[in-house]
């Protein structure tokens, strides 16, 4: 087995010292329009932190079990030397992409990557705060130990990936120089991802590198500031319930479904999927009231305009419910 030593273990120092400096660096030099830090946010990430560990090492034993059986079956072997490790990197940093993308369009992987996402805030502790539920990303991986990587050189890779991304939780960076933005996963790229708006949800995916989202069709630049947190937020620092939020959830749908595609649709499609027959009705009532808003035939009617318009206003928001069910209907590292 390789002796690769543990990158987690001896980056925490580094983590602890940068977290201190930025704290400092928002107190003397504040930004009204970050988000800033807020005291049980940052409890609440790194209690996240120091539970996944916990329960990380649990997972392990049944995830090791079987990288180690698949690569004991396969004639395949991909020596650690210098040279090689960096090209196991690029590989590992290619599925990961693939893994945390998977993470964002499959609700019960999104069970598991939400909590990653639940802060409202986004600084250097928001990094810490990782799921509690991460057997399910073993299988992404399958492919790399299949071609030979031996199982200790994935953890290396992911470790390494993993700490990479500590230091892109922050808004005290601005810009990095072009080259480095065209290539690299940056502060700027990584705000994009954590916001909640629109046009910035399930974009840039990468780990390491921001190439695999260009190449892929999921980049965007941050052009606006981002808003942080859920597109529904679920306003609760308790560790238990933000690790867990967001599977009540789909039990919760699971057993309201009229069908079995629905039930199916529940777990397996996007966090904000909605069966047809749901969304039907509001369809048709905001067709109503727009029919009824543009002919009004006797005064009665139309003094009740304004409240069939206010119908038809709410419409849109009914919509939007929908597509923010990614967090209500639960709240899913690489970094």
């Amino acid at each position: 087995m390789p002796n690769l030593p543990d990158v987690v273990l001896w980056s925490i120092p580094a983590f602890v010292l940068l977290t201190v400096v930025e704290v400092i660096s928002v107190r003397l030099h504040p930004d009204e329009d970050a988000a800033g830090y807020e005291t049980k946010d940052a409890a609440t990430s790194v209690g996240m932190g120091l539970g996944s560990l916990v329960f990380d090492f649990v997972w392990k034993i049944p995830i090791v079990a079987i990288y180690t059986a698949i690569y004991e079956l396969t004639p395949l072997r991909v020596p650690v030397l210098w040279w090689t490790l960096p090209l196991m990197l690029l590989a590992q940093d290619f599925f990961y992409y693939w893994s945390h993308r998977g993470h964002h369009v499959i609700r019960v992987l999104w069970a598991c990557h939400v909590v990653h996402h639940s802060s409202e805030k986004f600084n250097l502790t928001t990094a810490l705060r990782q799921p509690w539920t991460t057997l399910t990303v073993w299988p992404f991986y399958v492919p790399l130990i299949a071609l030979g990587v031996h199982p200790a050189a994935l953890a290396f890779c992911s470790s390494a990936n993993l700490v990479y991304q500590f230091w892109i939780h922050t808004e005290r960076i601005d810009r990095m120089p072009r080259w480095f933005e065209f290539v690299f996963n940056t502060p700027s790229h990584h705000r994009v991802h954590h916001a909640s708006q629109g046009g910035y949800l399930d974009r840039n995916f990468g780990g390491i590198l921001i190439v695999w989202d260009r190449l892929f069709g999921s980049f965007v630049p941050e052009v606006t500031r981002p808003v942080y947190g859920l597109t529904k937020n679920i306003n609760t620092f308790n560790p238990i319930k933000v690790a867990t939020h967001e599977y009540v959830a789909i039990v919760k749908d699971v057993k309201a479904a009229s069908s079995w595609r629905e039930r199916t649709g529940r777990v397996f499609r996007g966090p904000g999927w909605q069966p047809a027959s749901a969304s039907a009705p509001s369809t048709a009532a905001a067709t109503t009231a727009a029919a009824t808003t543009a002919t009004p035939t006797t005064a009665e009617e139309t003094t009740a305009a304004p409240t069939t318009a206010e119908e038809t206003t709410a419409a849109p928001t009914t919509a939007e419910e929908t597509t923010a069910a990614p967090t209500t209907a639960e709240e899913t590292t690489a970094a």
